[in-house]
């Protein structure tokens, strides 16, 4: 089963209609409230009205379901003034007013009028895809885990416990969109068509990345905290130039939004009216340090800082993640400029496989999130809505079981590289110094007794004539 793209919306009809009304009118209120930032033209149509919501501000914010209205309560503004930095920090941490959630730990729809527009068109063979897409997703993470133990891989990132954020924010993607990863954005590239077995083998270190990425539109993994914030800003401020009409969307952990790299991606995004999405995963961990020692406010209060709207997420709700998405994207390729989500989440594993994060974080704390699965979450609501059977599942089950096959043997299939070709593409027209070093290399593998037979003969020479291309 595939599952087709869910960018454009069907017309509204009956409740959905007047769900939708009820979000517009409460939008409109908010959006006029607000200052404007970028575009102020399209800041007025009703369309950026609708996608500048998440911009509200704490005191006009839509209280969520049992939530206290009293400023003081939220965390907000209304706070006494001597609050330290402890108390700050745990209130930064609290999901506030502001999360937006569709489907309950519990699998239970809730209504969000400003958002139930977005995941109006879902069918239950695109939310059976959601689920499918999620269980793959893990299943091949899980596999990529278990290589790395058994000395197939260098090293692995696992996104356990983040498979809705992910799928569900690349599920909201054209197809013309651009992305621009870190090093964990497993979902996002399995969403985009890359295949799974392709980023293995930077991890086992057989090549730079495996993919073209101008072929599906996500480029390389980034392993430099951070630095892909830029590189989505430029990009999207080409896009913008070359008036394409589409989104770039840049994702990052909490940990990098302590980046000054992320900080002057929001400068030049803002002033430049860049359609750029900056999607924070916010997994509670940057490797040991908790998000609390690093802000005093949510992530997502931070753009406000500088004058374009963010919004925070349920990230274990798939549905959620893709309406607060869809809604971003179409305020970034309306022409209002950038946007921040930030998907309140939760790294289940460690934070790559050379981390043990039992000597920074309790088991209290993960067996809370286990309860917040994003995959049972989905699960219950196909069960309690007759969307799925069980031979949905257990089909699923045996596809999973192919994809893991296909996994381990394919990885451990993979041929080493050519240990010479290190050398190669280092300069365009050749360099006399790496043709040396090329020889010198060669000589020193060919010590060894399974090394090549040509020390300096006809390889090395051949690449030096070539100019080393």
């Amino acid at each position: 089963m595939t599952v087709e793209s869910t960018t454009a919306r069907k017309p509204r009809s009956g409740q959905a209609a007047q769900s939708a009304a009820t979000g517009a009118r409460t939008t409109r209120t908010a959006a006029a409230a607000a200052p404007a930032t970028g575009a102020a033209g399209a800041a007025n149509t009703a369309k950026a009205a609708r996608t500048a919501a998440p911009a509200k501000s704490a005191k006009s914010a839509r209280p969520a379901k049992g939530a206290k209205g009293s400023a003081a309560a939220r965390g907000g503004a209304g706070e006494p003034a001597g609050t330290d930095a402890r108390g700050a920090a745990q209130t930064a941490e609290r999901p506030d007013d502001e999360l937006v959630q569709l489907l309950t730990p519990e699998g239970e729809r809730v209504a969000r009028p400003d958002y139930d527009d977005y995941v109006a068109d879902l069918t239950p063979e695109t939310l059976r895809g959601l689920y499918r897409d999620m269980v793959l997703t893990r299943r091949f993470d899980g596999e990529a885990t278990q290589l790395q133990r058994q000395g197939e891989l260098g090293l692995w990132a696992s996104l356990l416990g983040q498979e809705a954020a992910q799928i569900g924010s690349g599920r909201a993607l054209r197809d013309d969109d651009y992305v621009f990863p870190t090093y964990r954005e497993h979902g996002v590239a399995w969403c985009r068509g890359v295949d799974p077995v392709n980023l293995l083998g930077m991890f086992r270190g057989v090549n730079h990345g495996g993919w073209d990425p101008n072929s599906n539109n996500f480029h390389l993994y980034t392993i430099v905290i951070g630095s892909q914030t830029l590189h989505a800003t430029g990009y999207a401020m080409g896009v913008a130039k070359d008036g394409a009409g589409s989104a770039v969307v840049a994702y990052f952990g909490d940990g990098a939004s302590s980046q000054g790299d992320v900080a002057e991606a929001f400068t030049f995004s803002a002033v430049y009216n860049a359609p750029v999405v900056f999607f924070c995963q916010n997994n509670q961990w940057a490797i040991s340090e908790p998000t609390e020692r690093q802000t005093r406010v949510p992530l997502y209060q931070r753009a406000r800082g500088y004058g374009f709207p963010g919004v925070r997420v349920d990230g274990n709700d798939v549905l959620a993640c893709l309406a607060v998405t869809r809604a971003a994207l179409e305020h970034s390729r309306g022409g209002a400029g950038p946007m921040l989500v930030e998907a309140f989440t939760y790294r289940m594993g460690a934070h790559t496989t050379s981390d043990d994060p039992t000597k920074y974080r309790s088991e209290d704390e993960r067996e809370a999130w286990v309860a917040k699965d994003p995959i049972l979450r989905l699960r219950r609501y196909l069960e309690r809505e007759g969307y799925a059977d069980e031979a949905f599942f257990a089909g699923l089950e045996d596809e999973s079981e192919a994809l893991g096959r296909h996994v381990r043997e394919t990885v451990r299939a993979m041929p080493d590289p050519d240990p010479m070709a290190i050398f190669d593409n280092v300069y365009a027209d050749g360099s006399a110094q790496v043709d040396e070093e090329r020889k010198a290399f060669a000589a020193y593998q060919a010590s060894f007794a399974d090394g090549p037979d040509d020390p300096g003969g006809a390889s090395a020479a051949g690449a030096g004539a070539e100019g080393g291309k």
